[in-house]
């Protein structure tokens, strides 16, 4: 996914690309917020994948409004989101 205004930080050299599913029935809004000079924010709705890029270290936090108010319903490191990558050798491999 290109992300034109809010690019990663480029001194951070460990992207890693990730998915998320919202599994639930209401629409959620996902954000990172601990990594210095980035901020990332999306809308997921309900049973959408969302796939994103961010660096080592970052906290996907989702919120769940209940009508009134947003709330904070959880924080997943994005390393549990990496999805697996695959090396040229690795497909190489697969060919064969």
């Amino acid at each position: 996914m290109t992300q034109i205004l809010d690019a990663l930080p480029t001194h951070h050299p460990s992207k890693i690309l990730c998915c998320y599913h919202n599994q639930r029935p209401d629409l959620q809004i996902v954000r990172i917020t601990n990594i210095p000079h980035w901020y990332f924010e999306r809308v997921v709705f309900p049973n959408d994948f969302l796939l994103f890029e961010a660096v080592a270290g970052a906290i996907l936090e989702i919120y769940r409004g209940d009508g009134v108010t947003t709330l904070l319903a959880d924080h997943i490191p994005c390393e549990r989101l990496q999805m697996a990558t695959l090396t040229s050798s690795t497909v190489l491999r697969s060919i064969k």
